[in-house]
């Protein structure tokens, strides 16, 4: 999709465009209000700024659009929309060896037992055993900061999302 293309989209389908990209209801509703965008890099700082500008009620409604690092089962069933996107996030995690997503999964749930919302990294380029490491030491931040540094993950995914939907990828 060009960016010519993404302006030329009804309200609707612009929202149901960059839903792909990120699932928070306001950061939507800001995107399709900021159009059009001139260039790339004013949809890129458009997101940026509309994401800053939200709360912990719409990071939290965001981070619900996101499988679980190395939940294969879930990415299938319940992301399928975006699971080109997600696969190739998460790729490294998926070829790791069963120990390692096993540590995976019990570090997720225990990271989800103690801030109430899954893990958010953007986990590109990275193996499992790192992701696996990421999310181990961030077990032991407080909730106001797990949650900053949650918030700005999930604005490095969404821009990753936002390229790869301008580059045909998604």
């Amino acid at each position: 999709m060009t960016i010519e293309q993404l302006n030329q989209l009804s309200p609707e389908q612009c929202i149901d465009t960059l839903r792909q990209c990120c699932v928070s209801t306001r950061w939507l509703e800001g995107m399709e209000a900021a159009r059009p965008f001139a260039t790339p890099d004013t949809l890129y700082d458009s997101a940026e700024r509309i994401w800053s500008a939200l709360s912990m009620p719409d990071y939290l409604e965001a981070f619900e659009g996101h499988a679980r690092i190395g939940d294969l089962e879930t990415l299938h069933t319940s992301y399928a929309n975006t699971k080109a996107l997600v696969a190739a996030e998460q790729s490294a995690a998926v070829q790791a060896c069963d120990e390692v997503l096993n540590a995976l999964a019990e570090a997720n749930r225990e990271y989800e037992a103690r801030f109430g919302f899954i893990f958010i990294l953007d986990a590109s380029g990275k193996t499992a055993q790192e992701i696996l490491e990421s999310l181990n030491q961030r077990l032991d931040n407080d909730l106001i900061s797990e949650l900053a540094i949650a918030a700005t993950e999930q604005a490095k995914i969404t821009r990753l999302r936002l390229q790869g939907l301008l580059d045909g990828r998604s």
